[in-house]
């Protein structure tokens, strides 16, 4: 049985980074989340969802990307949760992780070169793996360095 996989980011050098790691997917049932609609272009052939976009400055949209999350979770049922970051990806790792079981995994984004994201912070409480892009900020406790998509 093909593993099934939901990729999820943000917008941006998110999606950028996400994009980077598409050849590793190979071999994979994969689905496409992020929070602009028009990057469905970058992944022909694969589902894609458009989820809620939410930020530290916006969290009254919480309610919103919890739905569209949600919905996407329900529909894909991913065995793996990977994320390049942002909360819409930190929601996907929680949601996935408590209702569905799934494996989850975290890349923090190379733009966080001196310490790790908020999001970041709160997803090593709970994701499988993980990983930052920068070697000087992985640690015996967490984060793995296993090298830059960038």
């Amino acid at each position: 049985m093909t593993q099934r996989v939901l990729a999820i980011c943000s917008s941006g050098g998110h999606w950028m980074q996400l994009m980077r790691l598409q050849r590793s997917f190979e071999g994979l049932d994969v689905a496409y989340a992020c929070t602009r609609a028009d990057y469905e272009k970058d992944v022909p052939g694969h589902r894609f969802y458009v989820v809620g976009e939410v930020n530290s400055k916006s969290l009254q949209r919480m309610p919103r990307t919890l739905y569209t999350v949600m919905r996407a979770l329900l529909k894909e049922r991913p065995d793996t949760i990977i994320t390049t970051g942002a909360l819409p990806g930190l929601t996907a790792l929680v949601l996935g992780k408590v209702f569905f079981r799934s494996k989850t995994i975290w890349i923090d984004s190379i733009a966080n070169s001196e310490q790790i994201s908020v999001s970041g912070r709160h997803a090593s409480r709970i994701a499988d793996v993980f990983l930052t892009q920068w070697p000087h900020l992985s640690s015996p406790d967490g984060p793995d360095y296993w090298g830059a998509v960038i």
